[in-house]
């Protein structure tokens, strides 16, 4: 498998890259996470303008029909820069849209970036089983009304429609009788309450009421698009993670050439120099796995792409947490203050890590998919 990006996938990189290093540097993103929005326009409209928002989205709604793959480079890069606006949120909706159906009109204004849309999946009890849904779908299909609590809504707050997952008939923990539905933000019956999570970023716990919505797809048979669509979102993640992963190492290398110690550099100490290698195996493990479930993410294979992203999230995950750890101790005291660029990489790995399953889960499905077996 060819691993080396296309010339378009590298320019488009490359610029994000660049505005990234001039416009969202390291002081400029904190102002940002404080403020009272929690984003800024400023940034949104950027990204707008690189393409972002329209590259997953299909040609026929006025994107560039990106995959997976194309993303990869995108995650990559914003995972390295710590930007935090709701690009995520939204490209995860906007598949939603894609694999639902009918909502050609509504992804057109996506690619312009002129809508915001945030997945409300999880609930208090489900912990990283999105079938484990108590929110309950009410009304015929033409006014349908959606009622119940969503936690760690990423994007929340900032969105202007939700993508919401309820269950239509069937058992708590049934996946035949899942719907999704569309929500407006500012409909009636609907409480949103927004906070910043660990990583800095804007989540929110949402309360539906009978809240108005819009079935997407057939009632009561949403499961596979919603499988689909987050393991389309977990390939992502590790791509994100793996970009976070490669300036937390390249900051930790730097900090051991510069801090001295015993009247020389820290990074010329033997037992450091294993543990950076250490790091590095962990990282370029971690780049190939994920780079492998953003070329599957897309397939129509349900078993390959299950197993695959599964894989991938287990190995970014345990990279994740050995390259954050790492480098929070060998920056010392300084590794977890609020002030250096190393704890909130380390913060947005630790987000990432909960996000769409953790770890565990991800193994557990790996373990489960069929064929299977320990040697």
């Amino acid at each position: 498998m060819d691993f080396e990006p296309k010339e378009e996938q590298r320019q488009l990189a490359d610029a994000l890259r660049r505005w990234i290093e001039r416009d969202y540097g390291f002081a400029a993103r904190r102002d940002i996470i404080h403020s009272p929005a929690g984003e800024s326009p400023e940034a949104w409209r950027m990204l707008v303008e690189l393409g972002l928002t329209a590259l997953p989205v299909p040609e026929a709604q006025g994107g560039f029909g990106g995959g997976a793959a194309d993303m990869f480079f995108v995650m990559q890069e914003l995972g390295r820069g710590l930007v935090a606006e709701p690009y995520f949120a939204t490209v995860l909706g906007a598949r939603v849209l894609q694999l639902a159906g009918g909502q050609e009109e509504l992804l057109e204004r996506v690619a312009a970036g002129e809508v915001k849309l945030a997945c409300a999946l999880g609930e208090a009890q489900s912990r990283h089983d999105l079938a484990d849904i108590a929110a309950k779908v009410s009304g015929p299909v033409d006014a349908a009304a959606v009622s119940g609590v969503k936690t760690v809504v990423e994007g929340g707050g900032q969105a202007d429609m939700l993508i919401v997952s309820a269950r239509s008939h069937g058992g708590q923990r049934d996946r035949d009788g899942i719907s999704l539905l569309l929500v407006d933000a500012g409909t009636s019956g609907l409480v949103i309450r927004d906070g910043r999570a660990i990583d800095g970023r804007r989540c929110a716990g949402v309360t539906f009421d009978h809240a108005p919505a819009t079935l997407l797809g057939d009632p009561g048979t949403a499961w596979p698009v919603l499988e689909a669509a987050t393991d389309w979102g977990a390939a992502l993640l590790c791509a994100e993670a793996v970009g976070a992963m490669d300036a937390l190492f390249g900051a930790t290398l730097d900090y051991l050439k510069t801090r001295r110690q015993f009247g020389v550099p820290i990074g010329s100490f033997q037992a450091l120099q294993h543990r950076m290698a250490d790091m590095f195996i962990h990282l370029e493990q971690a780049r190939s796995m994920a780079m492998l479930a953003a070329a599957k993410a897309d397939s129509g294979d349900a078993e390959e792409r299950r197993r695959v992203v599964s894989a991938a999230r287990v190995r970014v995950g345990e990279a994740a947490r050995f390259v954050g750890q790492q480098a929070v101790q060998l920056h010392g005291g300084m590794g977890i203050t609020d002030e250096l660029p190393a704890a909130h990489w380390f913060k947005r790995l630790t987000a990432i890590g909960l996000t769409l399953g953790d770890v565990d889960h991800h193994l557990r499905r790996f373990a489960g998919q069929p064929g299977f077996r320990v040697a």
